[in-house]
């Protein structure tokens, strides 16, 4: 039996075992004594903040299969998406007066893409360049953002938590806003989540059908080939690494300036454990973005509910729903398959090119 059919087959198995898995939690929602009062919060406002509350983790966890799928393994996304939430409230706070609110966002936002794909880079030298260890390095970068981040604050702000600034506006999209439903879930919200629904099916697009993703893939399968074909292999993981960087900027920059307006720098500061989150959703996913979306959607769903449920008076403590992602991947691995890791993620390469 050759790979792809192994995969096939592992994809069927995946699929009937969600569904069943899905089946079993619809039919303990119809026997459950809170039925009534859980059938009457999941509505299309639920929904909405579930897709809110999934910006981070998914273009976290697209960042993080971008990079990991060319040979990089970069756990340390947590630590970017911290870099990105501080460096959007710094830049909007202090470009609001003389730009204006509007485009002292705006600013905010590119400013976390600056900074997340520049400490990327950092990242990428340190471990290509010089050969460190990539979970080391990864964890290395967790740990100096989460102290960074908070001391900074203090400095600039004088606390450790930062004051409010101008955060996004929901912008309605016009005709296709006024769809039932649909409309309000999809074509009324923030630019983050607009750029994440756009962002998940190009970078499907791209690792598929792009001689870009296929240098990508290739560069954590088979370096040597991609290599002897006269393509940098460093190259393409430097450039893969920056849009692990980018795209956890921009999910830093949501968490801040989509809701809250204010960075957190208290415990594991407003990022909360998202960008391992992500790691867990591509992992889920089987290093496809669609599957990354669809399970990052799943987690914050279940963040949503967890919120919902405290509302109708169901006491469930938070920490219950935050295993759920670590649980849920267990089982998909133990019962509905294997996720494969590229052949080459962690292992230095010497380009014929360097």
């Amino acid at each position: 039996m050759n790979l792809t059919r192994i995969e096939n087959t592992t994809l069927t198995r995946r699929r009937i075992g969600l569904l069943a898995l899905a089946i079993v939690a619809v039919v303990a929602l119809l026997v459950s004594p809170y039925r009534d009062g859980i059938t009457s919060i999941v509505n299309v406002g639920f929904f909405n903040t579930a897709l809110v509350l999934s910006v981070p983790i998914t273009l976290a966890g697209i960042g993080g299969l971008y990079s990991e799928k060319s040979g990089v393994i970069n756990i340390g996304i947590e630590g970017f998406l911290i870099a990105g939430a501080f460096t959007s409230v710094l830049v909007t706070g202090a470009t609001a007066g003389s730009l204006g609110a509007d485009n002292a966002v705006w600013l905010g936002l590119l400013a976390a893409v600056v900074v997340g794909s520049v400490g990327a880079l950092v990242f990428g030298v340190v471990c290509i360049r010089y050969k460190a260890d990539q979970v080391i390095a990864g964890l290395a970068v967790w740990f100096i953002f989460l102290g960074l981040a908070p001391f900074l604050s203090r400095v600039y702000w004088g606390n450790i938590n930062s004051p409010t600034v101008a955060t996004f506006n929901q912008v309605a999209i016009p005709i296709l806003s006024d769809i039932p439903w649909i409309g309000r879930l999809l074509f009324t919200n923030y630019p983050t989540t607009y750029i994440m629904l756009i962002v998940v099916p190009v970078a499907w697009y791209v690792l598929k059908h792009t001689s870009f993703g296929m240098w990508v893939r290739a560069s954590g399968e088979h370096p040597e080939s991609l290599d002897t074909a006269g393509i940098n292999v460093n190259r393409v993981r430097y450039v893969s690494i920056m849009i692990s960087g980018a795209l956890s900027g921009i999910g830093g920059a949501a968490l801040t300036l989509s809701t809250v307006g204010q960075f957190i720098g208290q415990g594991q500061t407003i990022v909360g454990g998202d960008g391992f989150i992500g790691i867990v959703a591509y992992l889920m996913g089987n290093y496809n973005p669609l599957g990354t979306f669809a399970a990052a959607l799943l987690f914050a769903g279940l963040d949503a509910l967890q919120l919902r449920l405290q509302q109708i008076g169901l006491d469930i403590a938070p920490e219950l729903f935050g295993a759920v992602p670590y649980v849920a991947v267990i089982i998909v691995l133990v019962l509905f398959g294997y996720t494969r890791i590229p052949a080459n993620a962690g292992e230095n390469y010497e380009s014929g090119d360097d």
